[in-house]
């Protein structure tokens, strides 16, 4: 209950909040006040509880979704006027990602597919339904309670970009090079050819190489933003430069001297805690700071194997919340949160940042819709700010070529600027 009243209440809607387990502390109260208990008490709000919050261990209960005019889509369902399910036991299986503790059939990269999910089963993935129900909540206090006051949060929006092969062609080294050059040959591509000499003799720009590009808009924009660089040992899911390269330290660097950066633990990492520490370790040494960002590579996200690794590697903020394969809100919410183990059954002090989208996946969409890609990040965007949420998105350095930095310029332009009242 601590980390529902820590994370909706307290940061969710900005309340102060007394907990009490003394009955006529309760009743005898001014303030207002919220009965979370299978007992009716007037002159109050009424909650009635599921027994997921008083539970131990992680259970297959039994989930009925039901629509609802006022709440969505709700479960854990009961009698109550007011509210009619456990709002908070059903927010607590939600954003613990409880589902996901469960057995589940996984996809070709051993992670668990959206299609599993109660948001896509149900149809409430491309929306953030625990903030829509924050909302309500919000309203039937505020009727009840005039005079309650809320903390009015701001909306934060935020570019990411994952660097996971910081250059195409450009100083990859004399190996690799000349594989290129040998797989080229062999399959008699002749503008590859071409291209991958022009490039190595500097003669061209590496089509990779959008740093100054991004550096550049993010300034004039006003644009926060945060490069997820992958360190990890060269293998077949990873395959970006060397760490020791100087020129890739050098460039490291100048990011690091406009934006924040952080870690994109290697797919290699996933079963090795040791990995996952020298990696975190090659990006402090670069930077020469503390490094407590990260984002998993491919979005490898196991619970709670991954989380308690970034724990143990000194990481305190996790960008990997997300589908990679299609848009929408994972874990059904658009604020931080503190992640919850319900192996160890505590709150966590690793602060959760969710993303909704990623440009690859609205670039497939795009082409299947025959629509330009900018309509549909609009309803996202929208969402987030409907709810003073937090938005991120996640693009690619080698996504940018000439006609998506166009297109990127206008994306956050329209990501940038503040909702509307």
């Amino acid at each position: 209950m601590e980390f529902i009243i820590s994370n909706l209440l307290e940061d969710g809607l900005g309340l102060n909040i007394e907990v009490t387990n003394n009955l006529d502390e309760f009743k005898e109260s001014n303030l207002p006040r919220i009965n979370y208990s299978g007992n009716d008490i007037p002159d109050c709000l009424n909650i009635e509880p599921h027994i997921i919050l008083f539970d131990y261990g992680v259970k297959d209960y039994s989930i009925e979704v039901n629509n609802n005019a006022q709440f969505s889509k709700i479960f854990f369902k009961n009698d109550n006027l007011e509210i009619p399910f456990d709002i908070f036991g059903a927010s607590f299986w939600l954003l613990t990602r409880y589902e996901e503790y469960l057995p589940y059939k996984s996809e070709q990269f051993n992670r668990f597919h959206y299609s599993n999910s109660l948001a896509y089963q149900y149809d409430f993935l491309h929306y953030p339904l625990i903030n829509v129900w924050l909302n309500e909540l919000k309203k039937i206090l505020q009727q009840l309670n005039p005079d309650l006051l809320f903390k009015e949060r701001k909306y934060n929006f935020v570019s990411t970009i994952d660097i996971d092969n910081v250059y195409k062609y450009k100083n990859k080294g004399f190996v690799r090079t000349m594989a290129g050059y040998i797989s080229d040959l062999l399959i008699n591509n002749k503008a590859g050819l071409k291209s991958r000499t022009s490039i190595v003799f500097n003669d061209t720009k590496d089509p990779f190489d959008c740093y100054d590009f991004l550096i550049a808009t993010h300034k004039e924009l006003n644009i926060k933003a945060i490069y997820f660089l992958l360190l990890g040992d060269y293998g077949m899911n990873d395959k970006n430069h060397s760490s020791s390269d100087l020129r890739f330290q050098a460039l490291i660097k100048h990011l690091d001297d406009y934006s924040a950066v952080g870690i994109h633990p290697s797919f290699g990492s996933n079963d090795n805690l040791q990995q996952l520490k020298i990696e975190i370790n090659r990006l402090a040494n670069i930077t020469h700071r503390q490094i407590v960002k990260s984002r998993q590579h491919f979005s490898m996200l196991k619970f709670p194997k991954t989380y308690l690794a970034l724990l143990q590697g000194g990481i305190n903020e996790d960008y990997s919340m997300g589908y990679t394969n299609i848009n929408g809100f994972r874990a059904s919410y658009c604020y931080p949160f503190k992640w919850y183990s319900l192996v160890d059954e505590h709150q966590t002090n690793l602060l959760i940042h969710s993303f909704c989208l990623t440009e690859n996946t609205l670039q497939l969409e795009a082409k299947k819709q025959s629509v330009v890609f900018l309509k549909l990040a609009l309803p996202f965007i929208n969402e987030v700010k409907k709810y003073q949420g937090e938005f991120i998105p996640i693009f690619h350095n080698d996504t940018f070529d000439e006609k998506m930095q166009k297109d990127y310029i206008e994306f956050l332009k329209m990501a940038n600027e503040p909702p509307k009242n």
